[in-house]
C-alpha cells in the first residue's frame, strides 16, 4: 500500500505529523458540521499539539496496516484539505473486514468528491489490502451519506439500537456493508 494515491481530479495521501496546522484548520472550519455526527472530542482535540500527536500515531497504524486515514486534496490545490477517508479497525485474519468514515468540507459537498475518493480507498481496501468486506455506520437522518453508500453499492444490513452516544444521547445508526468483487 502506498502513501499517496490520485484519482481523476484528488490527491489522497496519509499525512505526516508536520502537517499538523493543516489538519487543525480543516476540522476547525467545519466544526460544527463534524460533530454533528461524531461524539464529543476532548478538549484539547483543536489544537496544533493534539492534531500532531494524532497524525503519528495514524502514521504508526497506517504502517501496520490496522487504521488509514486519507487526507483529500483537489489537484489544482494540494496544499488545501478538502476530506477525509478513513479505514478503521482493519482485521485482516478471520474476518478480512473494516469500517469506513469520512466527512468533506461543506463547500466541496454535492461535487462527486466523496465518491471518488470513497471509490479509490475501497479499491485500495479490496485489491491492495485483500479485504473482502467494508462496513458503515450512518446516523439514520444523514440521508446524503447514506445516498452516498448506496450509490456505492453499500448494502443497507439492518439498525445498530443505540450504538454511539452522540451528544449526551444514545443514537440509533443504519448498518451498512459491501462485499469486494474480488474472489
Amino acid at each position: 500500500m502506498n502513501f499517496t494515491y490520485e484519482t481523476t481530479r484528488l490527491i489522497m495521501r496519509i499525512v505526516p505529523p508536520a502537517e499538523a496546522q493543516d489538519v487543525l484548520e480543516f476540522y476547525s472550519g467545519d466544526r460544527e458540521l463534524f460533530e454533528r455526527y461524531e461524539g464529543e472530542h476532548v478538549p484539547q482535540f483543536y489544537t496544533r499539539e493534539f492534531q500532531k500527536e494524532n497524525l503519528q500515531q495514524e502514521y504508526n497504524m497506517a504502517c501496520k496496516q490496522v487504521h488509514v486515514r486519507f487526507y483529500v486534496y483537489l489537484k489544482e490545490s494540494p496544499a488545501h484539505i478538502i476530506g477525509t477517508v478513513c479505514f478503521h479497525n482493519i482485521q485482516k485474519i478471520l474476518y478480512s473486514s473494516c469500517e469506513v468514515g469520512y466527512k468533506f468540507s461543506r463547500a466541496y459537498h454535492h461535487r462527486g468528491y466523496a465518491t471518488e475518493a470513497l471509490e479509490k480507498g475501497i479499491d485500495i481496501m479490496f485489491s491492495e489490502l485483500g479485504l473482502h468486506r467494508i462496513m458503515a455506520w450512518v446516523v439514520l437522518d444523514n440521508t446524503p451519506s447514506i445516498q452516498l453508500l448506496t450509490s456505492l453499492g453499500f448494502q443497507f444490513e439492518g439498525i445498530n439500537r443505540e450504538r454511539a452516544l452522540l451528544h449526551n444521547q444514545w443514537v440509533d445508526h443504519a448498518q451498512y456493508s459491501l462485499i469486494s468483487p474480488l474472489k
